[in-house]
């Protein structure tokens, strides 16, 4: 595959749009191995800490149906996670059979150091203005 880009930085030669986008993300998925390495976390356990920041305090299922994966898989997860003090668990008051997970204060600096390696492993070449204009289209991809 062609990584040369046209004049206005459009993929170049018979590389299509989406051929680049899927080359990025690739290496997007590269960069996040080598950078979750200092913290000793796997791409599960952020994808995990992620959603439990966006949308808070959630019952265990719930946090298997955002990630997609089955509850069991979801258990080891957060087992992961709490053992090294990055989310706890708690009894739901609501209902004392459902547990509820949430990002403790070390999960969320974990959070914060990712996310600035991240952006700077990835993103760094690019410029501020740059960057919040892919930040409005994938913004308009995801909807």
């Amino acid at each position: 595959m062609s990584q040369d880009r046209g004049a206005a930085g459009e993929p170049a030669g018979d590389e299509t749009l989406a051929e680049a986008f899927w080359a990025v993300a690739r290496r997007l998925r590269d960069t996040s191995q080598e950078t979750l390495a200092p913290w000793d976390i796997s791409p599960a356990q952020l994808r995990a800490l992620r959603v439990l920041r966006r949308h808070g305090v959630m019952r265990l299922s719930g946090l298997s149906d955002r990630l997609r994966i089955a509850p069991r898989s979801a258990t080891e997860v957060v087992d992961a996670l709490e053992s090294r003090g990055m989310a706890r668990r708690r009894p739901d008051p609501g209902d004392r059979r459902a547990t509820l997970v949430e990002v403790t204060e070390d999960g969320a600096g974990v959070l914060d150091a990712i996310r600035g390696t991240e952006a700077e492993r990835v993103f760094g070449r690019l410029s501020p203005a740059d960057r919040a204009h892919l930040a409005r289209i994938l913004g308009r991809l995801r909807q």
